[in-house]
């Protein structure tokens, strides 16, 4: 019987498994996550101003507005939540309104700038409405 010699690719695949199977792996940086990746070839001429915000922690003013958009979101969400439970006092109701209005307020000017910088219409984002935020906290106040 002929004896062939094992193949590269076996070798280098007993040596990976026993890696694995010694645990030589298990520290790896970014295990079970996504490798961060650093290419910027797509951001064309941008590429460099972009790696620039990064290192420095900070984002394109569109991104930070999303960001604020989605916070601005879930305190209207809380407010709304809020008065969901109901059994609130006449104060607690009005202190509810105003913040909601302040929300709402706060939150259509980040809409305003997000949609002014974003670079394509999939990131814009639509006002809301004061009028039908407030009726619907009211109406929730009226359980």
């Amino acid at each position: 019987m002929r004896h062939v010699a094992p193949t590269w690719e076996s070798l280098v695949d007993r040596q990976i498994r026993e890696a694995m199977e010694e645990g030589k792996f298990d520290d790896l940086p970014h295990q079970g996550k996504p490798i961060p990746i650093e290419d910027d070839t797509f951001a064309g001429e941008w590429a460099m101003a972009f790696r620039m915000l990064r290192n420095a922690g900070a984002a394109p003013p569109w991104v930070e507005a999303s960001k604020q958009v989605r916070d601005l979101l879930a305190r209207r969400d809380r407010i709304l939540d809020r008065a969901e439970r109901g059994n609130l006092s006449p104060s607690v109701a009005t202190r509810d309104r105003a913040e909601l209005e302040r929300v709402v307020v706060e939150l259509n000017t980040a809409v305003a700038r997000l949609n002014a910088g974003a670079p394509t219409y999939d990131q814009h984002r639509r006002p809301l409405v004061l009028a039908e935020e407030l009726a619907r906290l009211d109406a929730l106040h009226r359980g």
